[in-house]
């Protein structure tokens, strides 16, 4: 998908007479939607994600709400390593909260919250005469007022770049909505905006080919996955994750059941990473394969938007 431009394509019947300059063929190049976990913000992986978004590599971003708030936490308090194996007991007695084996003290939320909820109160008043909100509008204006060179929401709001999180509560971050919504109602999210937005970004691609990286499975699999079928099929596409197809989930479907769906196109080249092929997760998988492919290319912008 990195190698890929139009100019590798054969002009069209139809095409306007731009589209036949050969510099304007070299620069449009692939599409790449990028999705990932939450856990994976988390862990350090989110140094990987930012690199990519900084130097504008992807797209289109696709996460979770804690993909969203772990990004905007770390600037604001660190994270730290513990072991899988620490008593939950033990650790609710200190006031500090496991992800794997990784701990997130207490105080690191109310940070959080003391961060957001004045951006929330600006982003209702704006709402009467500036701006209909969305899921992907609110995590651009985050990533603006968090200001930090650390978190990939910040590169991904200066280049650009959107991220979408179609299930923005489902988290810390929908916490913080509620208790908002108690204090001060009104706030609105338009969800079915952003449904349009990022199907969208599939279905409005072309003359572009598309490419999907994915971690993990779950919401960020199916959205990236879903909006590439209204588009008959991603022309390429990376699965990582350790999930297995025996329990009939999304997560653990190979990519060749998302051909099925025409979510990816029958002459693509799929690759799926799965635990009992490779002995590795995408922590230690993705970042290779950053170094190998995307780490090599000249650090500027991927594509033509």
């Amino acid at each position: 998908m990195l190698d890929w431009s139009l100019s590798h394509e054969k002009p069209s019947e139809d095409c306007d007479e731009a589209e036949l300059d050969p510099k304007y063929r070299e620069s449009v190049r692939c599409k790449i939607f990028l999705g990932f976990t939450s856990n994976l913000v988390s862990s350090g992986i989110r140094d990987v994600i930012r690199f990519l978004a900084q130097h504008h590599m992807v797209d289109v971003i696709v996460t979770t709400a804690g993909g969203i708030e772990e990004d905007l936490i770390k600037c604001l308090a660190p994270t730290y390593r513990g072991e899988f194996s620490l008593p939950g007991a033990l650790l609710r007695s200190k006031g500090l909260n496991r992800i794997g084996n990784l701990l997130v003290p207490n105080d690191n939320y109310c940070k959080f919250e003391n961060w957001i909820m004045p951006l929330f109160d600006q982003m209702l008043q704006e709402q009467s005469t500036e701006n209909v909100w969305t899921p992907s509008k609110v995590i651009a204006r985050l990533g603006k007022e968090i200001n930090d060179e650390s978190s990939y929401l910040y590169w991904a709001y200066k280049n650009n770049i959107p991220v979408y999180c179609p299930a923005l509560t489902d988290g810390s971050l929908g916490d913080m909505l509620f208790c908002h919504a108690v204090r001060n109602p009104g706030l609105i999210i338009d969800i079915v905006q952003d449904i349009r937005l990022i199907n969208g970004e599939a279905i409005h691609a072309s003359p572009r080919k598309t490419g999907a990286i994915i971690l993990g499975g779950g919401l960020p699999k199916h959205h990236i996955c879903n909006a590439n079928m209204f588009r008959n099929g991603a022309d390429y596409a990376v699965y990582i994750n350790t999930a297995q197809e025996f329990d009939g989930s999304d997560s653990g479907a190979h990519p060749d059941e998302a051909v099925s769906w025409g979510k990816i196109k029958g002459s693509a080249k799929p690759v799926k990473l799965l635990e009992i092929q490779v002995h590795c997760d995408a922590t230690i998988a993705f970042p290779l394969l950053v170094a190998a492919t995307f780490a090599r290319r000249p650090h500027s912008a991927n594509s033509t938007n």
